[in-house]
């Protein structure tokens, strides 16, 4: 059955699809585990390179080939998709994603693990995007719509915060190559449940394909998050970063253009005129530029600062979690009685107040979880950008609109891990005293604490006596580190709540229809 026809939105009320809360749960369910997979497998690498001893720009790839992969083909699976079928395309990725996961049984060397990785970005090209866009079909009435991305968020939210979880219960008992088999039944049993539960939905007058976009939108996107990456790592005097950037620049450049004079474009470029559009894709941005580095730096914090394992701190971090579990569900209620624009700009400012709290109060855990409690909170509320997103999409556009989303997702999360990650490096490195531990450091030692936090307690154990006047030393550079990069999110954070605020309509509802 197509949806895609039915769910116009001028056109009076669609049928709704009887199945649509079943389809909901496998769509939820999946991107529950695509999220969880994430995580989990950062908390995996260091078991991983303590088996394969991959060399150091193996290791880069490891970690960076899974949101190349993932980036480069958002835009063209999100598109292909809307014209062969969503369904299809979603069950092709957790067909892809479980295949990729069980062959990481004859993984024995660094240069398979990352193909692995690779192919898992493949997957998860094809599902995250299709998830959001069977929503947009699935619910053509707008305030079941703004429920089910209620949900959706909520899922995402629980996935971030169980896979560091479920990653530690696994290191503990099993090897790594179980971080990726874990996904192998819940695939099969997704693959199965979404034959029967999930509709299929297309784009009824999708067009020609556009053979040379598609090469620019892949070409132009590795290009741009490699260069963001590049930056992150090795700083502004990398040649190759900024060749990258230039690439990126032209060839986004040209694919937008041709986006633009195309009637059948691969994506919607078009939908960036809707201001709530334009919020939302904002919101997605911004929560993923500071949510990336404070939660990479808080994961840090717990482990090398306050001594919990890998298991404690991802307990630990469940604060987040829960306030953004406790609001989601309760968000399109809460914009369809307070306003679309008090919602959305409200949550930036409450999970902004959550980042600077850990500018503010003392460093010790209830602070931190208060913290984090709070930037839950805010983020629970902004299961309200997806709706506006969506809600700023025709259906048959469904795709572009989630390629956006997910697109703006990927790239602040990368972002926020170079521009906030380099900004926390430099704080730790100047708050550093200029010799550390006078006398006992030199070269290669001195050069390892001044690299990391991790570099400096190695270090330290070789010092002997004096390796716990330097423990304590970069132990408190680290929490400066952590405290001022919390005051940068929360600053952003407030300046795109007045942003949103500007763009959206004060009368938007996004539980009433198509705006």
């Amino acid at each position: 059955m197509t949806l895609a026809s039915a769910a116009g939105p001028v056109t009076g009320p669609a049928a709704p699809h009887p199945r649509r809360w079943a389809g909901l749960a496998v769509l939820s369910a999946s991107l529950l585990l695509v999220v969880m997979d994430m995580t989990i497998l950062n908390v995996a690498l260091p078991a991983i390179s303590a088996d394969l001893r991959p060399g150091a720009v193996e290791l880069l790839w490891m970690v960076d080939v899974y949101s190349l992969v993932l980036a480069g083909l958002l835009v063209t699976a999100s598109a292909l998709g809307d014209r062969w079928g969503r369904k299809k395309m979603l069950l092709t990725g957790f067909a892809i994603f479980g295949l990729a996961s069980t062959t990481v049984l004859w993984a024995g060397s660094p240069a398979q693990v990352i193909a692995v990785r690779a192919l898992l970005g493949v997957g998860g090209a094809m599902i995250m995007p299709s998830t959001l866009s069977m929503i947009r079909t699935l619910f053509p009435d707008a305030r079941e719509r703004a429920t089910a991305l209620g949900v959706w968020s909520a899922m995402a939210s629980l996935g971030a915060a169980l896979g560091p979880i479920l990653g530690g219960l696994l290191l503990e008992h099993f090897s790594w190559h179980a971080a990726f088999l874990v996904n192998v039944p819940v695939m099969a049993v997704a693959v199965a449940a979404g034959l029967f539960l999930l509709p299929e939905s297309r784009n009824p007058a999708p067009g020609r394909w556009d053979a040379a976009g598609t090469v620019l939108s892949i070409a132009g996107m590795v290009a741009l998050v490699y260069s963001i990456k590049q930056f992150g790592k090795e700083g502004v005097a990398v040649p190759g970063a900024w060749v990258a950037l230039g690439v990126a620049a032209v060839t986004l450049g040209w694919f937008a253009r041709r986006c633009l004079t195309r009637p059948d474009p691969l994506l919607e470029v078009r939908l960036f005129r809707s201001r709530p559009f334009s919020a939302g894709a904002l919101v997605a941005v911004t929560t993923s530029v500071a949510m990336a580095a404070m939660m990479l730096l808080m994961a840090q914090w717990m482990q090398l600062v306050q001594g919990y394992s890998p298991l404690e701190t991802g307990v630990r971090l469940l604060p987040t979690a829960v306030g953004a579990l406790l609001v989601s569900p309760v968000a399109p209620a809460l914009a369809s009685r307070i306003g679309t624009r008090a919602v959305l700009s409200g949550g930036l400012a409450v999970s902004g107040l959550g980042f600077g709290m850990l500018a503010v109060a003392p460093m010790t855990y209830p602070w931190v979880a208060a913290a984090l409690f709070l930037v839950g909170l805010g983020m629970g509320s902004l299961a309200i950008a997806s709706a506006a997103i969506m809600a700023g999409a025709p259906p048959e556009k469904a795709g572009s609109a989630a390629a956006v989303e997910e697109t703006s997702y990927e790239l602040g999360g990368l972002l926020g891990v170079a521009v906030l990650g380099s900004v926390a490096a430099a704080v730790y490195r100047g708050s550093l005293p200029q010799a550390p531990v006078e006398g006992v450091l030199s070269g290669a030692a001195a050069d390892a604490v001044r690299e990391s936090l991790g570099g400096a307690l190695e270090v330290a154990q070789r010092a002997g006596t004096a390796g716990a006047e330097l423990v304590r030393q970069a132990k408190a550079a680290f929490s400066l580190s952590l405290e001022v990069t919390g005051l940068a999110g929360g600053g952003l954070m407030l300046v795109a709540a007045l942003v949103v605020w500007w763009l959206v309509p004060r009368d938007l509802d996004v539980t009433a229809g198509h705006h």
